[in-house]
């Protein structure tokens, strides 16, 4: 028997363009808010969301937009003042993830340079900073009062739309029930809807199999490391 060909179908990196992203009700205002950009109210918005929910993918959307700086919260570390200032002079937009886990007098003085020079921050943590542990009162006054956004964790409509744009994306076809199977079946978040698309890929043309409820059952086995 003839041994089937297969290709390297390891999963690419996330794009996080804006044509990948899909629109729902539990992160409809949030995308509103990045459209909005720069006309927002105040020099911070704080975006939160549960892990998987879309709020990544949308923070790079606004930093695409806003032409931002991207960093993450330990990048902050041992910033002096005058590394910040000298970073809000050449950005006017930055972005941070994990934003709760910033020092705290970086991101006030980051903060305050950002509002003198009219720029603007995105501020991406799990949950928005009225629940932050924050102990420098100035900084906790001045977060407290930004808008402040949240993203739901995808429903099952949301989560649906997104493995089928998966498959499109690959040219794939997917059996009947197959994507109500994963809705219900599989870790809720966007990332995961893109490792099992990328799984059935893989499998599906090693083994000549259909892409059907018995291949998704064996795929969602293999990536929760059952056996």
């Amino acid at each position: 028997m003839a041994k089937q060909l297969t290709f390297d179908l390891s999963l690419p990196p996330p794009t996080y363009a804006r044509s990948d992203f899909v629109v729902a009700p539990g992160n409809r205002e949030a995308l509103a808010w990045i459209d909005r950009w720069p006309d927002w109210p105040a020099p911070v918005l704080a975006l939160s969301g549960p892990p998987g929910c879309g709020k990544t993918h949308l923070g790079r959307i606004w930093a695409a937009r806003a032409r931002a700086l991207e960093l993450d919260a330990a990048s902050l570390e041992d910033k002096s003042v005058a590394d910040l200032a000298e970073m809000a002079a050449a950005f006017p937009a930055i972005a941070i993830d994990g934003a709760d886990r910033a020092p705290e007098r970086a991101l006030f003085h980051l903060y305050n340079l950002m509002r003198e020079r009219r720029g603007h921050l995105l501020l991406i943590a799990a949950n928005p900073p009225a629940r932050w542990s924050i102990r420098l009162p100035d900084l906790a006054s001045r977060l407290r009062a930004a808008p402040t956004v949240a993203v739901a964790p995808p429903d099952d409509d949301l989560l649906g739309s997104i493995i089928l744009k998966q498959l499109a994306d690959r040219q794939l076809h997917a059996g009947a029930g197959v994507v109500h199977y994963l809705v219900s079946h599989m870790e809720r978040s966007a990332d995961a809807a893109r490792r099992v698309v990328a799984a059935l890929d893989r499998r599906a043309l090693a083994e000549g199999r259909e892409i059907d409820r018995r291949l998704a059952a064996d795929v969602l086995t293999e990536l929760s490391g059952k056996t």
